[in-house]
């Protein structure tokens, strides 16, 4: 990944990216060529020196059983979106400004491991559906379902773990702008109803302290 040192994204900005809630691309490269399927991971950072992504696959997708060659790929992505040259202030000083795109995205690179295991991954959906569930009025929880059916459709699936070896990881948010036309950005964002994405431009904001947020 191409990352200019302005937005290299710090340790901090990582462990929240990953530790989201969101579903990642999971890209092998196989005997048969490169596989890719888009799955909701769980983070756990206790799995060794960089942690690992946990996910499922359905049974019947191939990509869990053709072996994987070299490292595995995982690509994360937090909000993303347009930025306007209207929203800079500069535009209004001297105009030479033009449209981009600001995004959150790490590159986790790893060793696939397969877990075709009841009792792991009975833990790795509950885990996985308390993460996704944690914000809603009235959670949902496995257990509201009926133990057969539970049980049915964890055959229809196997666990997938990506044992993370190195992250590339970049968070491009207006970062190299001018602080006023920072404040254009976060004002447009929230305007037109983006306010994840400003509030990440508003946390990158340089000279921000990622401690205490000021």
């Amino acid at each position: 990944m191409y990352i200019p040192a302005h937005f290299a994204a710090g340790p901090g900005a990582v462990q929240d990216l990953l530790a989201a809630p969101a579903a990642a691309n999971l890209v092998t490269m196989t005997a048969n060529g490169m596989l890719a399927t888009l799955l909701p991971l769980l983070y756990d950072p206790s799995g060794g020196g960089y942690g690992t992504l946990q996910g499922h696959l359905a049974r019947n997708n191939t990509q869990w059983s053709e072996p994987a060659i070299g490292e595995a790929l995982a690509i994360v992505q937090g909000a993303d979106a347009y930025i306007s040259p209207s929203w800079y202030a500069s535009k209004a000083e001297h105009g030479r400004v033009v449209p981009t795109w600001n995004y959150s995205t790490a590159h986790v690179y790893g060793t696939l491991v397969i877990h075709d295991d009841p009792a792991w991954l009975a833990d790795h959906v509950r885990r996985l559906t308390d993460l996704n569930e944690r914000r809603s009025e009235q959670p949902w929880s496995v257990d509201d379902a009926p133990e057969p059916y539970i049980a049915g459709q964890l055959r229809a699936i196997v666990g997938v773990e990506l044992r993370i070896s190195r992250i590339e990881a970049k968070t491009k948010l207006s970062q190299n702008r001018p602080d006023r036309d920072i404040d254009g950005v976060v004002a447009g964002l929230a305007a037109s109803g983006q306010q994840a994405s400003a509030d990440d431009v508003e946390r990158a904001r340089p000279g921000r302290c990622p401690a205490t947020g000021q």
